[in-house]
Formats: structure tokens, C-alpha cells, sequence
């Protein structure tokens, strides 16, 4: 196997800090950095790092999440969800690195009546959906060599803020809730999309940028899972269903984001765990499984 020297840009996001809890279980050398060891909005302070630690993969899982503060905060979003990916990917060129971009589902306009695949026509209804399609166009024009994009949705994790903290806080609090159930998609563990980017980086071989989807398998809404949270974490907390129209955002949400994993599974030969065990499995770490 060759050595690979992983700098992990955005490591204390979700998907960030699962891979760094993972590490231990790989023969790779990883880098984890944040704002104060690199400054990813530099070019040229991306490529000294990169350069002086002999770097020859980044995993990115920097990002700009926060999807409704992005319809005001445009520049920030653009920033970071574009500029920094066009950065990293011009240095992935001249470095000839392998790198792996995550990017979402919110680069689809979710009036789908199938799950996606890859090569849909994408049509972003938000500024944090508009500001990753540019960053993942700017990285396929550069076109590093062994590079990919990982579409992925509704990610939750044992760390970070997320819906199912979300949930177990407010089942506890509140009697009953209120949750959409008119949006269907997938929630994606981090944890097993930080296992399926560990396992795949050494099959990485392609000569213009490939983009595959990812989240766990099946298919449900925020409500189902809402409730699924509430079960398993045997709160005593009502969930009501609710339409969109009824909890008014300023981003607009795809209301099907369904992703089809058909080629991320047959290209790397992986298994996709079931949401419900990754729900489960987050709920033990966190101490709530009951």
C-alpha cells in the first residue's frame, strides 16, 4: 500500500472529526488541521503545507453549513463553499494530490420523483446549494487528476450540532413537537461516510473528476425520523407531522432528495449500512440508547 500523507482540511466539523476518531485504524499519516494551522482561503499557504509534509491526498471537509444564515451571508458561503474548493483543487494539480470533496444534496431541486443520480440535472434553490454546485464546477474545470466529489445528505454525527441532538434535546423538554414530513430523503451517519472515504482512497483512480452520491440506505422523511429518534431513545415526546409551509425558512429545502448509491457501491464494491443502525449506533455513543 502507498504511503499516503492525508491533510483533512475543516477537522472539527462532523464528518472532520469522525475520520480523526478513525485514524487510529488506518496505516495512513493523517493531518488534521483547522483556521490556525492553514489558512485554506490562501493558496499559497495551502501549497506551502501541502509541500513541506509531502501531503498527496486532502480529504475536505471544510465547508459553509449553516443553510439559511448562507442567504444573507453570501460572500462567507461563497467563500468557502467555492473559492476555498477552486483553491485546493489548483493545488491538487500542481501537487498532483488526490482529493475528495464533499458536497450535498441541495445542488438538486428536489421536484424528483426518482432517486438521483450523479448526472441529473442540478438546479439549486438556495444559496448554500448554488455556492457548492460552484465549488464542485470550479473543481471538475481544474480537473485534478484522481479526484472525486461525494454528494451526501442529511448528516448527523456523534459530534457537532445536528437534528438528532436537536431531537433528544427538545424531546425532553417539550410534550410534543412538530416535525416536516413532506421532505423525503436519507439521513447519512457521518461516521460511515468517514469509514466508506477511509476504505476508498487507495482505489481512487480516475483521470477527470468523478462525482458519486452518498448517504445510508433507505428512504423516509424528517418526521419518520424524528419519531425513530424518540423510540429508540424511549422519550416520551409526540411527534406531529407537519408540512413546510408550516415552518417557514428563509432557504428553501429540496422536498425529495433521494440519492441513488448505485455507483459509489458498484465502482468501490462497499456496503451501505441501513440508516436505522447508524441512528442506532450514534445513539449509543451518545449515551441516549435506551
Amino acid at each position: 500500500m502507498p504511503n499516503f500523507n492525508i491533510l483533512v482540511t475543516g477537522s472539527n466539523g462532523q464528518v472532520g472529526s469522525e475520520i480523526k476518531e478513525l485514524s487510529s485504524n488506518y496505516n495512513y499519516n493523517f493531518f488534521f488541521t483547522t483556521r490556525d494551522d492553514i489558512d485554506i482561503t490562501n493558496k499559497e499557504s495551502i501549497k506551502s503545507y501541502c509541500e513541506k509534509n509531502s501531503i498527496n491526498v486532502i480529504i475536505n471537509c471544510a465547508a459553509y453549513t449553516a443553510v439559511d444564515k448562507a442567504q444573507s451571508d453570501i460572500e462567507n458561503a461563497d467563500l468557502v463553499n467555492r473559492k476555498v474548493v477552486k483553491k485546493l483543487a489548483l493545488v491538487s494539480k500542481e501537487l498532483n494530490i488526490k482529493l475528495i470533496h464533499i458536497s450535498t444534496d441541495y445542488v438538486f431541486d428536489g421536484k424528483n420523483f426518482k432517486p438521483y443520480c450523479e448526472e441529473f440535472q442540478t438546479n439549486p434553490q438556495s444559496i448554500y446549494g448554488k455556492t457548492k454546485l460552484d465549488g464542485e464546477n470550479e473543481m471538475r474545470d481544474i480537473n485534478p487528476l484522481n479526484s472525486i466529489i461525494i454528494r451526501t445528505s442529511w448528516v448527523y454525527s456523534y459530534y457537532g450540532n445536528n437534528f438528532v441532538k436537536t431531537m433528544l434535546r427538545l424531546g425532553k423538554e417539550k410534550e410534543e413537537l412538530g416535525v416536516i414530513f413532506d421532505q423525503i430523503g436519507t439521513p447519512t451517519y457521518a461516521k460511515d461516510l468517514a469509514i466508506t472515504i477511509l476504505d476508498i482512497v487507495p482505489q481512487i483512480n480516475n483521470q477527470k473528476v468523478e462525482i458519486y452520491n452518498y448517504s445510508n440506505e433507505g428512504v423516509l422523511s424528517w418526521y419518520d425520523f424524528a419519531k425513530e429518534i424518540m423510540k429508540m431513545a424511549k422519550l416520551n415526546c409526540k411527534i406531529n407531522p407537519i408540512e413546510t409551509y408550516q415552518y417557514p425558512t428563509p432557504a428553501k429545502r429540496p422536498h425529495f432528495s433521494l440519492l441513488n448509491k448505485k455507483k459509489i457501491k458498484s465502482m468501490f464494491n462497499i456496503e451501505i449500512a441501513y440508516w436505522k443502525d447508524g441512528l442506532d449506533d450514534c445513539l449509543r455513543r451518545l449515551g441516549e440508547r435506551r
